[in-house]
C-alpha cells in the first residue's frame, strides 16, 4: 500500500506541477475574448519559405527579398480574421520594412500599416542586435496601458530577443503595455492554417 501511495502522489505531482506550469505562462491556444486596452500583439511574419535574404538583398526592392507564398498570404488573412475574433478590431499596425512583414501586416487587415525600423530584422546583421532592441524597448515603454491594441509585425529574431519566445511564422506573443519596457507575456496565438 504505501508502494501504491507513492506512485499516486508521484503522479498527481507531476500533474499539479504541469497545470501550474501551463497557467503561469499562460500560453493558450484559444483564448476567448481579450480585453483590448493596453494590449500588444507581437508578430512573426506569416510563411515565407527559406531563411534570412538573398546576398543582394536591398529594403525597398521586394525582388531581392524573401517573400509570402500563397500558404503565407493566406495564414495572414487568417491570423487577421483570428484577431478580430479576438475583440482586436482596429488596432494601431507597425511593420518591419522588410517587404514579407509589410504585406502580413496590410493582410491582416486590422489597421492602417506603420514602418517601424526597430521592427527589422538583425538575423544578418547581430552586431546591430542590443541597439536595435534597446530602441524597440523604448517604444514599447511608451505605450499606455489602457491605449488602443498595437500590433508588431516582426521577425523571428526580434520576437526571440524580446521574450524568448522561438515563434513559428504567422505566429504571436501576446503582451500588455505596463507603462516599462517590458511589457508582461500573456499568451501565445499560433498561427493555425490548414492546407
Amino acid at each position: 500500500m504505501p508502494k501504491l501511495f507513492r506512485r499516486r502522489s508521484l503522479a498527481v505531482m507531476v500533474v499539479a506541477v504541469l497545470i501550474a506550469c501551463s497557467a503561469s505562462v499562460g500560453w493558450a491556444a484559444d483564448t476567448g475574448k481579450l480585453d483590448p486596452r493596453g494590449l500588444i500583439v507581437l508578430m512573426r511574419h506569416a510563411e515565407a519559405p527559406g531563411v534570412g535574404d538573398p546576398p543582394n538583398f536591398q529594403i525597398r526592392d521586394c525582388a531581392t527579398q524573401r517573400n509570402l507564398d500563397a500558404n503565407g498570404r493566406e495564414q495572414a488573412r487568417q491570423v487577421g480574421d483570428r484577431l478580430r475574433s479576438l475583440a482586436v478590431g482596429e488596432a494601431t499596425v507597425y511593420s518591419s520594412q522588410w517587404c514579407r512583414c509589410l504585406e502580413t501586416a496590410r493582410l491582416l487587415a486590422v489597421g492602417p500599416v506603420r514602418e517601424l525600423p526597430a521592427l527589422n530584422s538583425f538575423f544578418e546583421r547581430r552586431e546591430e542586435q542590443d541597439a536595435q532592441i534597446a530602441s524597440l524597448r523604448r517604444f514599447l515603454a511608451g505605450l499606455h496601458s489602457d491605449g488602443a491594441p498595437v500590433v508588431l509585425v516582426t521577425h523571428q529574431v526580434i520576437v526571440t530577443a524580446l521574450t524568448g519566445v522561438f515563434p513559428a511564422p504567422g505566429e504571436s506573443v501576446l503582451l500588455r503595455a505596463n507603462g516599462t519596457d517590458e511589457p508582461t507575456s500573456e499568451e501565445r496565438i499560433k498561427a493555425d492554417v490548414s492546407r
